[in-house]
């Protein structure tokens, strides 16, 4: 009787270890499953909002050439603006990839077209303000994807 308890117990002992070690493997698994998308969606939303900022930066660059006859050639800027903004629809879509808030991503969409405000044939008074919108509209995007990171 005495190695027939041990046996049960014995047994009853391995199927709960079994069971305690597949859940702790679940949950690990889970868990860096999980660390990996908040990996990739921090990547992707600093990606995004860095080529935001070469955006602006290339808009206001090529407005100065052309309008103040600084720093550059507006022709070459023109092509460096285009690239840019590739750069910036391309970091979008990874953007729309890695989240499911629909705000975030019309955020982003946003973010672009305030960009994109600021053409080379912008009027002079109308820079300032144009610039503060885009800038906004930047911070607006990244404020918001903060929020949308799981820091556990």
């Amino acid at each position: 009787m005495t190695s027939v308890v041990a046996v049960v117990g014995t047994l009853l002992g391995s199927l709960a270890t079994h069971y305690f070690q597949r859940r702790n493997r679940a949950d690990a698994e889970r868990f860096a499953r999980n660390e990996r998308l908040r990996q990739e969606r921090v990547s992707a939303y600093t990606t995004f909002g860095g080529a935001l900022v070469n955006l602006r930066r290339a808009h206001i660059d090529r407005w100065f050439a052309e309008h103040a006859q600084r720093g550059g050639d507006p022709e070459s800027l023109r092509y460096e603006t285009y690239r840019l903004r590739t750069s910036a629809l391309e970091a979008l879509f990874r953007v729309q990839l890695v989240t499911e808030s629909t705000e975030l991503i019309a955020l982003g969409q946003q973010a672009i077209d305030d960009v994109d405000l600021l053409t080379s044939d912008l009027p002079a008074e109308d820079l300032p303000s144009a610039r503060d919108v885009a800038k906004a509209s930047i911070f607006g995007f990244v404020e918001a994807a903060r929020k949308h990171v799981d820091v556990a």
